[in-house]
């Protein structure tokens, strides 16, 4: 290797943590101090590393990136929403990285009213997301929050859609959640502490200063995050505050707005609810004594527990995942058979029905449905070989209208592709679902290029969704597979608690159990397996290749969670002392040493790891750039291979990775192109 490619050095004067009588060394702690200029210079160093490493990718980057936007239809629009007599839906322009949004009055056929263009508001800007977009009850004003840096930190402001004129105040370190009330001058917003969690409920009156805001709640625990939504009802606005475990929600008549809260029923630890409206009662989605959740209803007058009645109770082969109540109809959400279902029913007679589904894996989302009082539900369904395909839903004759599939552009040919949902079987003889996608034709001879990623936190499901970026990897003979592993809860809550504090391993066996199995049935071979994962995804990464590390070939770590014990010891940190409800208190010491064993920084040993290839964001709130660029400086302490190993540091992004649709696709052609490198796929 060029002598001017060599990758930076990190090692400094070690760092000495010491809890439980148990000293840990860490040599590369003075990168968590971003003002020290030798932070910057040494992410920089490995930047440039990294791209003379990969300058001989960059035609392959190029055509992958081309490839992958030329399936997009640049110019596109979503189906439109209607609210009240207003059709809201946003634009895309070709040659513009950002949404339009805009609405039509009375009928599509009028003209068009541009509300917002992201593309004005990120200009100049490195970075741009919207967060707040909330239109106020009469129509007349829009809510909406930026972030120009990717903190999450978003800046409130205020739009007279008569006039196009800002209001003169705005709103700084507010979080997505938001509210208004129905006098369309009253909203209450949320905003963060230094931690970057959501903390104090505030409400505020149009055309005055923020300073006048009055506080409604200012919840002290670190453990708790607050929000704010409205009802689809419209009737009430609910504040709800909620640990990883535990749930506690307040509401207010949005008519009366400068009224108090009044709580639905205090907090008791480990009973988790969600409230909606309907009628004179609240429907409550809780876990009390039902681990897959169940569905109660209570009377508004008096909502405590004590008067909850049950609706659906606990069943213990479904879990509920939620509830969607228009004037007429409850939609019930499920998971059944690692799958997610929807039923419907009427208020009136209980009668109900299943909407069913095709494929063997596929994902289905609700839809924007601002409507109450209306016989549609809209949801969007997709599969692994089914682009997102928007359905309006007829609740009252049980049948569907296709409003749009989204359009593949090149000739994309849904027959040509086939998918599957396979079972592994883990150590202890649980199984494991796993999803994969190929295309037709493909041979189980051991010798597919593979693609597997995986999960398994916080009860969050792997979703099989259709990318029509996949087709740059399937049409060059990869196989596509998702790992549905313990941690989430695609087979119910309890798959959620199998993976999670000292259960957590369950995870990382899994996901090595799913590589085995593909393996042995021919689909790849451990040469030709490639892995993905992102922020706790990325804990999987690192954990996986600390425990076999021969089974990989290469591995892709996005913003990845891999010093959880330093981390979740500092409550300065975002998350930190909600992050003890998933993994467990580190402060304890059998938690402590449970965390430790598979901490991916604290397990980096001398061995050989596969290719890998460790992206971060400096301005990353939740998993800050220091547990990558530590990570990747201590696998090259320690690694006695020559496999290669890159960090990329985005140092204008957060979590999600560069903004706007171009940059985005940008940094995935990069970690392709890695893959097909050292996989040895030609391009």
């Amino acid at each position: 290797m060029n002598q001017n490619n060599l990758p930076p050095t990190a090692k400094k004067e070690p760092q000495i943590l010491e809890l439980h009588g148990d000293k840990r060394i860490d040599n590369y702690f003075w990168m968590r101090d971003i003002e020290n200029p030798e932070v910057i210079a040494y992410l920089e160093a490995e930047n440039t590393y990294t791209e003379a490493i990969m300058q001989p990718t960059k035609m392959v980057q190029k055509q992958l990136y081309e490839q992958m936007l030329s399936r997009i239809k640049e110019t596109d629009l979503s189906v439109p929403v209607r609210k009240d007599n207003y059709y809201y839906y946003s634009r895309t322009e070709e040659g513009k990285a950002y949404a339009i949004h805009c609405r039509k009055k009375d009928s599509l056929d009028a003209k068009e009213e541009i509300l917002i263009d992201e593309n004005k508001l990120a200009e100049g800007q490195e970075y741009f997301s919207l967060g707040v977009f909330q239109i106020s009850p009469n129509h007349e004003l829009l809510a909406y929050s930026v972030d120009t840096n990717g903190s999450e930190r978003y800046t409130l402001y205020f739009l007279d859609l008569k006039t196009y004129k800002l209001y003169p105040e705005s709103i700084s370190d507010t979080y997505y959640s938001f509210a208004w009330a129905n006098d369309n001058k009253t909203i209450f917003y949320t905003q963060i502490d230094e931690a970057n969690r959501p903390y104090k409920l505030f409400r505020h009156q149009l055309a005055t200063s923020e300073q006048q805001d009055k506080l409604i709640h200012h919840e002290a625990d670190d453990s708790y995050f607050l929000s704010v939504g409205m009802t689809r009802s419209e009737a009430y606005i609910i504040m709800s505050i909620g640990s990883q475990v535990t749930s506690e929600a307040y509401y207010l008549d949005a008519n009366t707005p400068t009224n108090s809260f009044a709580i639905i029923q205090p907090r008791i630890q480990g009973i988790e609810y969600e409230i909606d409206h309907h009628g004179d009662y609240f429907y409550i989605v809780t876990n009390d004594d039902a681990i897959n959740f169940k569905l109660m209803k209570a009377p508004i007058t008096s909502p405590s527990k004590e008067n909850w009645q049950t609706v659906i109770p606990h069943r213990d082969d479904i879990m509920l995942s939620g509830i969607s109540i228009f004037a007429k109809y409850l939609v019930i959400y499920d998971r059944r058979n690692s799958l997610p279902c929807a039923t419907v029913r009427k208020f009136d007679t209980d009668e109900e029905h299943n909407i069913s589904f095709p494929e063997p894996t596929y994902a289905f989302f609700e839809g924007s449905n601002p409507e109450y009082h209306t016989n549609i539900l809209r949801f969007t369904y997709t599969s692994l070989v089914t682009p997102p395909s928007v359905f309006d839903y007829d609740m009252e004759t049980n049948t569907r209208e296709l409003k749009k599939e989204a359009e593949v552009l090149g000739g994309y040919e849904k027959a040509e592709y086939a998918s599957e949902m396979l079972i592994a079987t883990a150590n202890d003889s649980t199984t494991i679902p796993i999803s994969i996608v190929y295309k037709k034709g493909t041979l189980k001879n051991g010798e597919n290029p593979l693609y597997l990623t995986g999960y398994g936190s916080y009860g969050y499901p792997s979703s099989a969704t259709f990318s029509s970026n996949n087709l740059s990897l399937l049409d060059k003979g990869f196989v596509i597979a998702i790992a549905h592993i313990r941690g989430g809860t695609e087979k119910g809550r309890k798959w959620y608690e199998d993976g999670k504090f000292l259960n957590k391993k369950n995870t990382f066996t899994d996901f090595i159990s799913c590589a085995e199995y593909l393996i042995n049935q021919k689909w790849t071979s451990s040469e030709k397996l490639a892995i993905s994962g992102g922020s706790a995804g990325g804990l999987l990464m690192g954990a996986v290749i600390n425990m076999r590390p021969e089974l990989f070939k290469v591995v892709v770590a996005d913003v990845p969670f891999v010093d959880v014990i330093t981390t979740i010891l500092d409550t300065s940190l975002p998350l930190s002392v909600l992050e003890w409800e998933e993994w467990g208190n580190p402060n304890d010491k059998t938690y402590y040493e449970y965390i430790k064993s598979y901490s991916p920084y604290d397990n980096v040993e001398v061995k050989n790891y596969p290719n890998l290839l460790i992206t971060a964001g400096l301005n990353d709130p939740r998993v800050k750039y220091w547990e990558p660029a530590k990570w990747a400086a201590k696998l090259r302490e320690f690694k006695i291979d020559n496999n290669i190993l890159l960090l990329k540091t985005n140092m204008g992004a957060g979590h999600g990775g560069a903004s706007g649709r171009y940059e985005s696709l940008k940094e995935l052609a990069f970690e392709y192109a890695f893959i097909f490198k050292w996989l040895g796929i030609n391009s």
